[in-house]
């Protein structure tokens, strides 16, 4: 079983990233109208727009803010889910489905939102997402979400083989989805930035402090570290794929419904101008129809970041380099010779259908999980709608489907035999569909 390495990530986005703000730990006694557990993506939007509304939050960190997913990952703003479409939401959730549909669809002009109105420096480009097909009979599945999500006003668009090749700079795929509201961003830049907007309305961060056990007594729910405690009318658990990572004990019945998994993500070094024109020269962001993904966008200083996945034994690094770096030359032979500056992983949060989890833990306490992939965008949505709940808006009028945890039977021997999924997927992506 992989296991995520708890030091900081040699990641790009750590190397190119200035310093996040000067946190304290947790110690004493505190108090806060609502306490916030987790300090990523979903954490620090819900305590910005608490803040936003006049309430008194406080966010407890385990290790620093972006330290875990929302740090770690390829940055891409995806304003969909990995594979469930509008109708599998709505058919699953009925109404709360609808809403839950419209928070997607909006979710990534959500974020460059609310980067824009705390002026958060995160090299982010709203220059769209576009998701190729990798064998002419996955265009059925551009045409389906065009269909679907068009309905619910979304700014998508079905390409052409001669438009995804235009677009990306390659004839490898047979045309393809565009959404023009996604984009990319500097997601450890992102977290930081999101910090220091809280503590710049008046909010509480505490780093360095993980949280050990929550319970409700006297009608506030106490949350307790190795060197104090917080108590809160209301409480917020957002700690998604890391629930089970650091304090195993914390929230099991919501880290044995998601299935952590090990992601790679790397960064080539600057591409020359003459070939970064010829390779998305418009710079969306790219992820295609692969189970094995084939996912790049660039950074500011155009650097491809991709990624891969690698299962077995031995320098997994070394080997990731060498298959992606052959990859990138299949799918643009105008690269030339390809070198990564840096190779980092962090988990993922899958469930069994690719649907999010959200959950009533108690009297105004939430907590949720499964990004399934699309974190980034999501996540500020998400932090929004806790912020209503917390607040009181009856749950029937939020864009969150509740249901209650349901865990993996055989957690702990499907996490170990998760990696092998990988092969499965080689598998599924060579056959064709008719």
């Amino acid at each position: 079983m992989e296991r995520i390495d708890v030091r900081w990530p040699d990641s790009l986005w750590a190397a190119v990233t200035p310093a996040g703000p000067d946190l304290p730990e947790l110690s004493g006694t505190r108090q806060a109208d609502v306490v916030v557990i987790g300090g990523g993506f979903t954490g620090l939007s819900t305590a910005l727009h608490l803040r936003e509304a006049g309430v008194d939050v406080a966010v407890v960190e385990a290790m620093e803010p972006g330290w875990g997913a929302s740090g770690r990952n390829n940055g891409q703003v995806i304003p969909t889910l990995s594979r469930p479409d509008p109708e599998d939401i709505v058919a699953k959730h009925r109404a709360a489905g609808e809403r839950f549909v419209g928070l997607l669809r909006d979710s990534a002009s959500t974020l460059f939102d609310v980067a824009r109105r705390y002026d958060i420096q995160a090299e982010q480009e709203q220059a769209g997402w576009v998701q190729p097909v990798h064998s002419p009979g996955r265009i059925k599945i551009a045409e389906r979400r065009v269909r679907q999500w068009s309905k619910f006003g979304a700014p998508v668009e079905l390409l052409s083989r001669d438009q995804v090749r235009d677009m990306l700079g390659s004839d490898a795929w047979y045309g393809g989805f565009w959404n023009r509201s996604g984009g990319h961003i500097n997601p450890l830049a992102l977290a930081r930035g999101l910090a220091r907007a809280v503590l710049g309305l008046g909010g509480r961060v505490y780093a360095r402090s993980p949280v050990e056990s929550f319970e409700r007594r006297n009608d506030r729910w106490v949350v307790k570290t190795a060197k104090g405690e917080i108590s809160g009318r209301a409480l917020v658990v957002a700690t998604n794929a890391y629930s089970g990572e650091i304090v195993k004990s914390l929230v099991p019945e919501i880290a044995t419904e998601v299935m952590p998994v090990l992601s790679w993500q790397m960064a080539t070094q600057p591409l020359s101008d003459n070939v970064r024109k010829s390779i998305i020269p418009g710079r969306q962001a790219m992820s295609d129809t692969h189970g094995e993904l084939y996912f790049a966008r660039y950074d500011a200083r155009n650097r491809l970041v991709t990624g891969g996945a690698v299962v077995g034994p031995g320098d997994k690094a070394a080997r990731l380099k060498a298959r992606v770096a052959e990859r990138l030359q299949r799918l643009w032979p105008q690269i030339g010779e390809v070198s990564f500056d840096h190779v980092w992983n962090g988990y993922v949060g899958m469930t069994t259908d690719f649907l999010p989890r959200f959950h009533q833990l108690g009297p105004d306490a939430y907590g949720w999980t499964g990004c399934n992939g699309r974190a980034v965008a999501l996540t500020i949505a998400i932090g929004a709608e806790f912020a209503k709940a917390v607040r009181g808006v009856p749950l029937k009028e939020l864009a969150l489907p509740f249901t209650s945890p349901h865990p993996i039977a055989a957690h702990g021997l499907l996490r170990k035999l998760a990696p092998l999924m990988l092969l499965v997927y080689r598998r599924r992506d060579a056959r064709e569909i008719g």
